[in-house]
Parts: structure tokens; sequence; C-alpha cells
């Protein structure tokens, strides 16, 4: 037997693994298993060279408690070590990086993944146990060894009696962490990090039934019960996960029970997926979906897992994929995402940008192809993924370059037309008199009713643009097309939205405006309202409300962020009056002597428009009722 001390001059590094990596102390189950795993894979591919003379088998890693004895075992049938090499491991190198890290990164430790990186994976067992075991025997012929540590740096190396090829580590767990000696603790760990390693994992056992043979067990009480009930290791994994295999392989029912595999509690199917895969410049592989998401965008709970070679890492993928597809959902594996470093400094690697590239760009390509490939599929889906597409576009430049050719606009009469096609289809009808295509939207079927039959009435097509973020989406499509204008259907009357050559001559004269609108500005709120005179069509309703679209526009803005005019969001709503002097109405208020029949007038007209507009509420509105059931009396 010999005993030593490990090689590292920072005597306290145990108690600062356990401070540092507190908040993450349950991934040391998942770093032992990562260790196990690249043992049976070394000595798979050492096998297949024939570098190995043994016989690789079916090997499993097997995690075991013992709760009397407050052990936790996880044994591997991999490469195993001799020990010289548990010297050189476990003793030297583990620690080669310890002083470094802890300067380097002591404010950021908490990210789990800097642990793997360092050598310090299999110390993280520290943070659990107070004393660790390693019982290993090498795929050489050569004895087995077995190395104590009980948290300090002092450790014991003597021969061992294992017969079998691999490693057995044994953690003592401490005091503070019994919780780990829980089976329905344990299990949740391995559902989390291990659910898809490439090595099964076995966690106790479970009873099967197997169909048996006529007479095949005469020990079976019953000699026609077709089943025997057998113990079967309890695999915790699948080793083969959907995104490991060629797009090829799998079909679309594949695809679906993956998702359910991944997120159990997910009832609903999801809209699409695409699957990710690529060797270079960097490698990276994965299946995304397309969920059904409510314009309301409801807090994500089930987010896309990020794996390195299926070793689950976080949910955390801010800065790998683009934030507009952090509302989708499904796995991502890769390499080479650096994961030792804070993540302000993972958003400016070259490597992470690259990759956050290559999803934008796949993503687009596959909406691209579904939209050419099943038009009225994709139209049926629109209204369930449009809000991660316009996010997309406001986003990322590289994502709005190729979004044109699949982005659909949706009219007020279920049609969805492409940017391409409302230019082609709406220039003949709605360019204005200075040659801009004005492009009518409603933002609420209902509330925008009588200004969307309006503008039907002139042969005019209305689109329906109702996502919280789309004054955003319009303000950047305008700037990249400069002959073309958005305009909402109840921002000014029909004539004055898409202006013509000709000119409706007001009945009333000069002078007979003038008085209309002094008695109008006498009557109505200036706080609320602007007056306008405008000459329409004899049968256009007589009073209309309307908000100018800049204003409407800079307050939406500001509401949902970034982009609007500083402090707009909370400034009053401000609308304007717009009166039709050719109307009957507005000729009788000013024709009309009885100032409290024209108060009643203007009253009841200007009701009648905030009814229109669902304005009006209330006190005024119990007032309107009443006085309108005075005049039918």
């Amino acid at each position: 037997m010999t005993t030593g001390k490990i090689n590292v001059s920072v005597e306290n590094i145990f108690p600062l693994i356990k401070k540092f990596l507190y908040s993450d102390h349950e991934i040391f189950l998942r770093e032992l298993i990562s260790n196990g795993t690249d043992a049976t894979l070394k000595l798979k591919h050492l096998t297949s060279i024939g570098e190995a003379k043994v016989e690789y088998g079916n090997p499993i890693i097997e995690v075991k408690i013992d709760k009397e004895g407050k052990k936790l075992h996880i044994i591997d049938q991999g490469i195993g070590m001799t020990a010289d090499e548990v010297e050189k491991y476990i003793n030297q190198l583990a620690f080669s990086g310890a002083e470094e890290f802890l300067e380097k990164y002591k404010d950021s430790a908490k990210d789990s993944g800097i642990i793997g990186h360092f050598g310090l994976g299999f110390y993280s067992a520290f943070m659990v146990a107070s004393q660790v075991e390693i019982i290993t025997k090498s795929y050489k012929d050569e004895p087995a060894a077995h190395w104590t540590c009980d948290g300090s740096p002092e450790f014991t190396l003597e021969p061992s009696d294992k017969t079998t090829r691999g490693t057995e580590i044994i953690l003592h767990i401490a005091e503070d962490s019994l919780e780990f000696l829980e089976e329905y603790k344990i299990k949740e760990l391995l559902n989390k990090y291990n659910k898809f390693m490439p090595i099964p994992i076995k966690f106790g056992t479970r009873t099967e039934n197997i169909e048996q043979k006529k007479g095949e067990f005469v020990e079976s009480e019953d000699k026609d019960e077709p089943f025997k009930t057998v113990e079967v290791d309890n695999i915790i994994n699948n080793p083969n996960p959907a995104w490991t295999k060629q797009p090829t392989e799998l079909t679309d029912e594949d695809y679906k029970s993956f998702y359910h595999e991944v997120y159990p509690l997910q009832f609903e199917e999801p809209l699409f997926h695409i699957h990710l895969n690529v060797d270079y410049p960097f490698n990276l592989t994965g299946i995304l979906y397309f969920p059904k998401l409510g314009a309301d965008l409801q807090i994500q709970k089930d987010k896309i897992q990020l794996y390195q070679n299926q070793v689950y890492v976080t949910d955390n993928v801010e800065g790998i994929v683009p934030e507009f597809l952090t509302m989708l959902k499904g796995v991502i594996d890769s390499p080479d995402i650096p994961l030792n470093v804070s993540r302000s400094s993972l958003q400016s690697d070259g490597a992470v940008k690259k990759i956050s590239n290559y999803i934008t760009r796949k993503v687009a390509d596959k909406l691209k192809a579904l939209f050419t490939e099943n038009r009225a599929d994709f139209e049926e889906k629109w209204n369930d993924i449009k809000i991660v597409l316009e996010y997309g576009m406001l986003s990322e430049d590289k994502f709005y370059e190729k979004a044109g050719t699949f982005m659909l606009y949706p009219t007020v009469d279920d049609k969805y037309l492409t940017l391409d096609e409302i230019k082609e289809n709406l220039t003949a009808t709605q360019t204005d008199k200075n040659g801009k295509l004005v492009v009518l939207y409603a933002s609420n079927k209902d509330a925008q009713h009588s200004y969307i039959e309006i503008a039907k009435e002139k042969g005019y097509e209305v689109l329906l643009l109702d996502s919280p973020i789309i004054s955003h989406l319009i303000q950047k499509l305008e700037s990249d097309n400069n002959q073309l204008t958005f305009v909402r259907v109840d921002s000014d009357h029909i004539d004055n939205l898409i202006k013509k050559e000709e000119e409706t001559i007001s009945k009333l004269s000069e002078e007979e405006k003038n008085n209309l609108k002094s008695v109008l500005e006498t009557l109505v709120p200036k706080t609320k309202y602007s007056v306008q005179l405008e000459a329409m069509d004899s049968q256009a309703a007589p009073f209309i409300i309307t908000q100018p679209e800049f204003l409407r526009r800079m307050k939406e803005m500001s509401q949902s962020g970034g982009g609007g005019m500083f402090g707009m969001g909370n400034m009053p709503e401000m609308y304007n009056l717009v009166v039709n002097t050719n109307s009957d109405l507005a000729s009788n208020i000013l024709n009309t002597s009885d100032k409290e029949t024209q108060e009643s007038l203007v009253k009841q007209a200007l009701d009648l428009a905030k009814l229109s507009q669902n304005l009006l509420k209330g006190e005024e509105l119990t007032a309107f009722v009443k006085r309108s059931f005075d005049m039918i009396k």
C-alpha cells in the first residue's frame, strides 16, 4: 500500500469546490456517470481498432444505493485503470488547473460545465461525500487498484482483489447530503442528466411478464399460464435518441414520440419539427419543434435542452440559440459549445455565433420548404407560429432576409398573402395620388368592423395584423419599402387613408364650416378630441372617430418595448372627430337655433361614433341608453 498527497498546493481545495459549486452539487452524479461513459466508449474504440484484445460485450453502467451503509456506487465495465494510471489521472492531472480555475472563475463558478473542463469532474464527488473510494481494474493484464481519499489532500492506494474489468466508485455520503441515498432523488437526477446517455444505465431491477412456451417452465403452478414473471435490469435511459439518427431513418411518428419522451407533460402535438445535423465547421445535431403559441407568449416552462455528447447540460440556451427561437422546444447537442466560461463570454465566442447563425438559417430554410411544399397546411398553422417569426424578423437580420418568401399577412377574409403578393394584388386599387401603395389593416375584426366594411365597399383589401409587436414590424417593412405604407383602417376616414386625385366638394361654404366647427368645439371635449371637418359622400357616417396612425403606433411601440418615442406609452389617448360636412346631420346641427336641441344632436352623434369604436363606457353609456329610450318614447 502507498500513501501520498494529492499534487495540489491549494490545500483547502475541497471546501472551495463545495462552496463554489454548492448550488449545483447534484451534478456530481452526471460527472461520475459521464466518466464511466467515457471509459466505456474508449474501450469500444480500442477493441474496434484491435488495440485492446478483449471482448467488448454489452457493457452497462450501474448505479446502486446502499442505504444502510450510507453508500452510493457507480460501476462501469469500461477501460479501467492501472495503479500507475490512478496515480497519474486522479492524483496529478485532475488538479493541474485547479488554482487557475479558482482565480479566474470564482464569480461564475456556478456554471457547472466548468468542472469537467478543468478535470475536476471526478472531484465533484466530494460535494456530497465524506470519503470516496475507487476500485478499478484495467483492460490490460495488470492487478486491480483501490484508491481512498477522505476529502483532504491525503490518499491511500493499494492493490485490490477485483477480477472484472472496469471501475467502481463508492461514495460515502456525507451527513448533509443524505437525500442522495433516496431512490426518488437518484431517479430524478438520472432522468434529468442521463436520460439519453449513449451507454445503458441500470438503476435497480423491475419485473416483466415474458411469454413462455407450453411446458417450458414446469415450476409454474399453473401449467397453462402463458406468461412467467422475471426480474430484469431497470435501464433508465434511451442510448439512441432520435437526434443521433439520420432524418431518413425517422418517420413523423418517431419525431412526435421523441417530443413526448423529452416533454412527458406536453399533451399537445408539436406543429412541425426541424432536424439539425452539421459536422463542419462545427459539430451540431438536434431536433427543434414548433409548439402551438398563443399571442400572449405564455411563460416558457419546457425549454430547449442543451446536451454535450448526449449528456444534459442546461436548458439555458441563451446565446447559442437565437433569441427568437428560444420559444421553441427540443434538443441541441454539440461538443463544440464552450461551457467553461461565463455566459457573457459565451455569446461572443466565435463558434457559438456560427452555431447561432446556422440554426437561424436552417430554421428559415425549413419554413420555406414547408411553405412551398404545402402552402395550405402552412397557412392553417400560421396563427400558431407567427409571433416567433415576426420576432425573428425584428431581431435577426439574417432571418429577415430569408423570411420574405414565407412570411404571411392574413386578410380579414382569411386569405393569406406574402409581401410580394400584396404588392402585386393591391397596387392597382390601393395606390394613392403620390404613387404610394397604402396597405390597410385592422388589429381587431370586431372592434373595427364598421371601418373594415367601409373600406371593403370601396373595393379595398384589409389585412388582419393583430400581434402585440406588429407596430415594430410594419415600421421595419416601411423603412425597407419606401413606396409602401401601412395604415390602420380606423386611423382616418377612408378617402383620407388612400387619397386619390378627385376631391369631394363640400355642400357648406367656408363661413358655414367655420360656424359648424365653433359649435362643435364648444360641445366636444378638447382634451380628448380634435375636430376635423371633411367633405365626404353624403351617405357616409356623419361622425367618425379616428386615431392618428403615427401617434397610435408610437404609443403601441413604447408599450411593447423599444422603438417608440420616449414616454409615449403613458400619453393619454387622443382621437380625431371627423365630421362629414355633406351629411344631413351636419346641416341640421348648423341650422338649429335651439341650443338644447343642438347640444342633444351633437351628444347623440358623438356617443354613436364612440359606440362604434368601443369607447362608450360606464356613466356615459348609461346616459346614452337613457337618452336613446327617451327619443323613441
